[in-house]
């Protein structure tokens, strides 16, 4: 928590996305740092450590989601880590969170309620 907000950090390689995202984020009282990478994400985490995460499952690389959370996972990570997928629903059904440690999926584009709604829940 910085000034009294909850700290998200956004990973996605689209700029478009990460600029929504941080008017859907701030509009809503929290603060959110974004990285464009994974390896971009890991530092920012390092720096921040923030009180929720939420990745793109495919930036630069087909796997890069997933393999920056099971880095962030080898650092003692603790807070939710939700994936953003444009995969769809299919994702969802055929994935186990846990297998790669996740929290949870979003599909793009982000509902935004739901988001909300889980943000809410998780950062009490």
């Amino acid at each position: 928590m910085q000034d009294g907000k909850h700290v998200i950090l956004y990973v996605d390689d689209d700029q478009d996305f990460l600029d929504s995202m941080r008017v859907l984020l701030e509009a809503n009282g929290y603060k959110m740092v974004e990285a464009g990478s994974g390896e971009e994400g890991l530092k920012v985490y390092r720096e921040t450590k923030p009180d929720l995460i939420i990745a793109d499952l495919m930036m630069e690389e087909v796997d890069a989601g997933t393999s920056f959370v099971k880095e962030l996972r080898a650092m003692g990570n603790k807070a939710p880590i939700y994936m953003l997928s444009s995969v769809g629903d299919s994702l969802n059904m055929a994935t186990d969170y846990q297998e790669i440690g996740v929290d949870g999926i979003f599909q793009k584009p982000i509902n935004h309620e739901s988001l909300l709604s889980v943000l809410k829940a998780k950062l009490k």
